[in-house]
């Protein structure tokens, strides 16, 4: 019997199965990267997107920051007119106060005393001078207590000072400081 050697056909299949193999895993490999690479432009194409959305957003954002610091800015802008408009409202209505006020320390001034310095703090007023006498002081008071426009007299200090004014002649003085307040009158209306 005559002898075939089947080998070279067996080694032929084997050689064109494993040329087979590698050509679909090199198919193979290269679907895989196109996949990949396919999966990950997707991706860098959303993260774009998104980036551009981000910066869309940060853009208005920005705008409206702005616009609210310029609204916040006129606010203040506005709450100062106003409150200069109160001030000025405040001043209209108190105006003839200070005629009445200087009028009171006219008719309430006993004689014998001398106001060096007036000064007023809010609805409080400090008078300082010169009496000829500590009566004189309290008839002030007494005045000040029947006054419309003036109200709690309280002296702050009263002191005794001898002063000579000519070669034999001593005066004796009481330098003083009394404290009242100022009474808001009702505004009448002006017809």
């Amino acid at each position: 019997m005559p002898r075939i050697n089947l080998l070279p056909w067996r080694e032929e299949l084997r050689k064109q199965r494993n040329k087979e193999f590698t050509i679909t895993c090199i198919v193979v490999a290269l679907m895989a990267l196109a996949a990949i690479g396919g999966v990950h432009y997707s991706f860098n194409q959303q993260i774009n997107f998104q980036n551009n959305r981000n910066q869309f957003l940060e853009t208005e954002i920005a705008q409206l920051d702005k616009k609210i610091k310029e609204i916040k800015e006129l606010d203040a802008e506005k709450e100062a007119l106003i409150a200069r408009m109160q001030i000025i409202q405040q001043l209209q209505s108190s105006r003839p106060e200070i005629v009445h006020l200087f009028d009171e320390f006219v008719t309430t001034l006993p004689e014998g005393i001398f106001y060096n310095k007036v000064v007023q703090k809010g609805r409080e007023i400090t008078l300082t001078g010169v009496a000829q006498s500590n009566a004189r002081v309290s008839s002030l008071m007494r005045n000040f207590e029947a006054s419309l426009w003036l109200e709690q007299p309280s002296l702050v200090e009263i002191r005794r000072e001898t002063k000579q004014s000519s070669e034999q002649e001593i005066l004796r003085l009481s330098n003083f400081s009394v404290s009242v307040k100022q009474i808001l009158q009702k505004q009448e209306d002006e017809i």
